[in-house]
């Protein structure tokens, strides 16, 4: 298991510095952000940045560990754990994509009118339910995996890290469509 944890950090970093050095610069057609016209956007490179970023992290968490740990184990309550944690990945997703039509339905059926979702998608409160509901479940799930336990205390964390992603994500840029009402 040690030597697989070297390959998969080190293939890790390799492939995360290959994609920020080689793939992002010659790839995109914009720089991390864009500025025309005193306009500030999320530029093409920024995403696919975000991410390489991440996986060079993980690479380097993985090398880091790997030097602590002499031998690991793959025990069934782990891979019960991390199947649960990927659930509530995949739960909060669904809730990303499907809250904010569904919200908007059920205050239509009480409204006795008929909106259109892609119409509202860019309007509060639509613009931000789908990503706050699905990345409440995400934080506050993957909290309570960790802790054993639902607590009050996980749940306000959770409502505080989505509403700081949305500030620093979402009102910086007038254009940005939150994830996934671009899809819309």
């Amino acid at each position: 298991m040690n030597r697989l944890n070297i390959y998969i950090g080190v293939g890790a970093l390799l492939l995360a510095l290959v994609g920020l050095f080689i793939w992002v610069p010659h790839d995109t057609g914009t720089g991390l952000i864009v500025r025309v016209r005193r306009q500030v956007s999320i530029g093409d490179a920024f995403a696919p940045s975000i991410a390489f970023a991440l996986l060079a992290i993980g690479g380097a968490i993985l090398l880091i560990e790997h030097r602590k740990r002499t031998n690991v184990e793959l025990t069934l309550m782990q891979l019960s754990h991390s199947v649960a944690l990927v659930g509530v990945i995949v739960l909060g997703l669904l809730f990303m994509q499907h809250a904010g039509p569904a919200l908007l339905r059920i205050t239509d059926l009480f409204a006795n009118s008929n909106s259109e979702y892609r119409l509202l998608r860019e309007t509060f409160p639509w613009k931000y339910s789908g990503f706050f509901l699905g990345g409440l479940t995400i934080v506050a799930g993957m909290a309570t995996l960790s802790a054993g336990r639902l607590q009050a205390r996980t749940v306000v964390i959770g409502c505080l890290v989505t509403t700081g992603l949305i500030i620093l994500v979402d009102l910086p840029f007038e254009d940005l469509l939150l994830p996934p009402n671009g899809d819309y």
